[in-house]
């Protein structure tokens, strides 16, 4: 037997279950992915996911944002926020300008079209919000969000 395998062997089930009952990085995750869904699903009759949602939701302020501030707000590296920037850009959502002080930087502005998007979206998010608030009522949601801010 391997050394490696001799030392993946000798964790029992009872560490197993350990992790699974303790494990705030899974534990977060399973909650991550199960919000999703159940954001995903609320928007889907206005055609945003959640992650499109926040998305634009991060291009709603006076002055067109620039790809780092938006990549640094959503915790996203800047491959992944122009891969998700494409599909709200094709769908005039949202549109990448050429920023006025540095030719080689981009600015992205949220469109008119976008904004009806976001006033469309807002009332199902504010529902579905209050919904999972009240489930976590009992176990201190600003705890929790204070807590998840600490963390990241």
């Amino acid at each position: 037997m391997s050394k490696s395998h001799a030392a993946a062997s000798s964790v029992s089930f009872q560490d197993t279950l350990h992790v699974r009952d303790h494990c705030l990085c899974l534990a977060v995750q399973a909650a991550a992915r199960s919000l999703a869904r159940r954001f995903d699903e609320a928007l889907r009759p206005v055609g945003l996911t959640n992650g499109q949602f926040s998305l634009l939701m991060s291009l709603n302020r006076p002055e067109p944002a620039s790809m780092a501030s938006v990549a640094s707000l959503l915790a996203m590296d800047r491959t992944t926020l122009t891969a998700n920037l494409k599909p709200l850009e094709r769908r005039g959502l949202l549109e990448t300008r050429v920023d006025a002080h540095d030719r080689r930087a981009r600015r992205l502005v949220l469109t008119p079209a976008g904004s009806a998007a976001l006033a469309a979206a807002l009332p199902i998010w504010r529902a579905t919000h209050a919904e999972v608030d009240h489930l976590l009522e009992q176990t201190g949601a600003t705890d929790l969000r204070a807590g998840l801010r600490a963390v990241a």
